[in-house]
């Protein structure tokens, strides 16, 4: 079956793809306004962009009626975020501040969830993450506008944060214990606990 995407609405673009492009990190993003309320919300259309430098994006879409998320609002406001990674045990706390807050609510405080200082930016962190990256951004892409319209923000990485209880003695990241969780489609997850490895014989990198 082919599906030509000018032949199909954006719900149905939509949904083909959080099907197909699966499991899909989250990004537990959290910002301040101007006026000092913290937002945290969080975003499945995530990942690193690279190392050379620091970087990582996430694309908030637009509301229903066009509108920014309030994600973004605050980022365009002041350039600064904070992105915390999920752990299976913060899977329902994470759902939840997905719900729709007025931009006056912190979902920090509406959900019950700790926060931390962050160490260069004013957004705080997720107290109970085991890690997290805080950033400033290095630019906005708006791709369209109107309702779903996407948006790609980009930050720079100017601080990592992980729980020493997650090195390995060999100085890794122990993966069993981040026990970081992805996106599937609807109301479905993945855990990252079923793993295997593939040998490379000429890597580049």
């Amino acid at each position: 079956m082919h599906h030509d995407p000018a032949d199909m609405s954006v719900k149905e673009i939509y949904q083909l793809l959080v099907q197909l492009v699966v499991p899909r990190p989250i990004a537990w993003v959290s910002s301040i306004s101007n006026d000092g309320v913290t937002n945290l919300a969080p975003y499945s259309f995530f990942n690193a962009v690279g190392a050379n430098p620091p970087t990582l994006m996430f694309c908030p879409v637009n509301r229903r009626d066009g509108t920014f998320k309030d994600s973004l609002n605050n980022i365009l406001e002041n350039s600064e975020f904070v992105v915390s990674v999920v752990s299976h045990d913060l899977g329902d706390e994470m759902n939840q501040t997905a719900a729709e807050f007025d931009k006056e609510i912190s979902e920090f405080e509406a959900v019950g969830i700790a926060s931390t200082p962050s160490s260069c930016v004013k957004p705080p962190r997720v107290a109970q993450s085991l890690a997290q990256f805080e950033c400033r951004l290095n630019r906005v892409i708006h791709l369209a506008p109107g309702p779903a319209g996407a948006n790609i923000v980009i930050g720079d990485i100017v601080q990592f944060h992980v729980a020493d209880e997650l090195i390995s003695p060999a100085g890794k990241i122990d993966q069993e214990r981040l026990d970081a969780i992805g996106r599937m489609d609807g109301a479905s997850y993945t855990r990252t606990t079923d793993r295997f490895e593939l040998t490379r014989k000429n890597s580049g990198s």
